[in-house]
This record gives structure tokens, sequence and C-alpha cells, in this order.
């Protein structure tokens, strides 16, 4: 777990010091329709080497079985009950507080509806059932109706349950409103606030934690305000991967809560050793990178590998700004010492 000042070490692989990697799906294993091309490979190794591994997604709309298939035509091996969901999350939320057989209206899709049905609940579609909750989760193909028969159970006393807060959901067709931003209509309407399951909260990683049995998870992904500060929020190490939406930029500006235990340019990471950042008079040293504040800027020095540049800076960064936000622009010039993109 990073303590707000600087990056960990390890000296052995991750899939050592954690026994199971609770991982993101969009940005981490696939983008789009396609894998990312260390994914598959990674999975297998830290598997061989005793590693548990789940994958956690705040997307709702799939069942586990439909996210296993994807994910085994992509060259991930995975079965249903390795897929952990937002719609999981809820149903067991909602579980602990109500009876089996209870009335749920669900405003989403079949990965919600499954989900409860597991859990010993009714899914149902209308107010008039009198649902003791109301669960919302993404779906393409949401309609204004269910959302009105959402808004009267929540006026009417349900419990209000949101899969994920997510604002927008990255598709084909480019970045959409998501489940955060629908959610909005029922909460606007009732002036009732949602119970959120998924990530950054603390009932999506709960149940792969259960899933797996994890005594040391370790949280990965590719956002900050999502999978990092999830696992911020268990007191769990997370590794950030920079093959989805984060940028170099955005991780060394990072607040406290966004900031993770460990970088790695991909999924490979978890089956390396992570390189240990020595602080000196506050200035940040790894690899053969020095990084340093001056004049309220960061700057760099030396040269090596460009990952351990960027832990330098990260340290550096933080280590001056222990209890709120690196000032947003000033490691520009640093990164372009690295050849990395100021910001994507």
């Amino acid at each position: 777990m990073t303590d707000g000042m600087t990056l960990q070490s390890a000296e052995s692989p991750l899939n050592e010091r954690y026994d199971a990697a609770l991982l993101d799906l969009d940005g981490v294993v696939y983008v789009g329709s396609a894998p990312v091309p260390a994914a598959p490979e990674a999975v297998d190794k830290a598997r061989a080497a005793g590693m548990r591994v789940a994958f956690v997604t705040n997307n709702a709309a799939r069942t586990p079985a439909r996210v296993a298939e994807r994910l085994t035509s992509m060259g991930v091996g995975a079965a249903p009950e390795d897929v952990v969901t937002s719609a999981e999350a809820a149903a067991r939320l909602v579980s602990e507080r109500f009876p089996a057989g209870s009335a749920v209206l669900v405003v989403g899709d079949t990965g919600l509806r499954l989900a409860l049905r597991q859990r010993g609940l009714r899914p149902v579609s209308t107010a008039a059932e009198r649902p003791v909750a109301v669960i919302q989760g993404y779906s393409p193909r949401l309609s204004y109706d269910l959302m009105v028969q959402g808004a009267l159970a929540v006026a009417d006393g349900a419990l209000f349950v949101s899969a994920n807060n997510d604002a927008t959901a990255p598709l084909d067709l480019g970045v959409q409103p998501g489940n955060g931003a629908a959610a909005r209509v029922i909460a606007h309407a009732t002036g009732k606030e949602p119970v959120v399951a998924g990530k950054p909260m603390r009932p999506l990683h709960e149940e792969g934690v259960l899933r797996t049995g994890a005594e040391a998870p370790l949280v990965v992904g590719d956002r900050l305000d999502t999978d990092i500060e999830s696992a911020t929020v268990r007191g769990a190490a997370g590794l950030l991967v920079f093959s989805g939406v984060t940028s170099p930029a955005q991780a060394v500006i990072a607040p406290p809560e966004h900031r993770p235990s460990f970088l790695a340019w991909d999924l490979s990471g978890i089956n390396q050793p992570h390189p240990h950042v020595r602080m000196e008079s506050g200035d940040a040293h790894c690899g053969g990178w020095t990084a340093a504040l001056r004049a309220g800027r960061l700057r760099l020095s030396g040269r090596g590998e460009r990952l351990d540049g960027l832990r330098a800076l990260c340290a550096c960064a933080w280590a001056a700004h222990p209890d709120g936000p690196v000032p947003d622009g000033s490691c520009d010039e640093a990164l372009a010492e690295l050849g990395l993109p100021e910001d994507d």
C-alpha cells in the first residue's frame, strides 16, 4: 500500500509478493475488441507462479459467462467464476439487507437480473411490484420508461443502488455517458443518492477478495479515479498500468487517494520486480535518473529505463505534496526529457 509519499519497491516479482491479482478489464486486459499484447502471457505466467487471478469489472451489463467467453476468445484463459462484476457486488449488497425472494427493480441489463437470481432475489420491472430496492446498471438498451419506474420505487422508499458511478463509458463510437450519468436521472428526480457497489467503493473488490480467498491482493488498473482509488479505499496495493486511459502526467500530479504503489507499462508488471526509489534531501533517485523540484517545477536528469525516470518523478512530486495534488503542468519539461507525452 502506498503511503502517499513514494512508490513501493519489490525485490521479487509481484506475483510472489501478492497472492491474488484483481484485474480491471478495459485498458488492462483488452482495449476495445483487441487484447493488450502483453496480457495473455502475463496472466498465464502469474497463474503458473501460484497467483490467483480475478477479472474485476464495473460493467454490469454482461454476465460473467459472456465476459469469460470474450476473454477466452482473446487468448486469456477465464472461467465464469474468475469474473467479478459490479452487478454481482450490487446483488450481494442487497441480499445482505433483505430476505430471499424480495422483489428488486432492475434498471439495467441481463447481468443484473442474473446476479440477483443467483442471490435468491426476484428481479422485477415495475414499481407496482413494491420492490425493496432499485438497482441501476449500464445498459445500451436502457429506456426512459424503466427509469421512471425506478424513480417511482425510490420515491416510495426503495433502497437505491447503483452498480457503479462511472460518468463515461468508452464505446466504439467514442466516449459516451456511463451508468453514473444515467443514475443522476433517478437521483435528481427523487433527491436520493444511490449506494454505489462498483469501484472505487469497497463492495466490488470485497467480492473479488471473497472469490479468490486473497489475504494480500494486488489491485491492477489503468484508471486513477476507480482502480487506484479503490485500492486506497481498501488499504490494498495498487499497480497502475499505462496501457489504458491514464497518462504519465496524470500519474505524476495525482492527489494522494489516486497514487499507486507500483507503476508498469502494461500487465507484464505483475510478473516483475520493482526497483527502489531512494529519497535524498527531497530529490528522488531511481535507476539512472534523478528527479528534483526546483522553483515549483520538476526537473529530471540522467539516463536509463524510462519507467525508472517516471518513478523518480512521481516519488519526488508526491513527497513534495504529501497531502494534496501536485500543480498541473509542473512536470511537462521533465516528461519531455523522457520522451513521454505531457498528456494523452
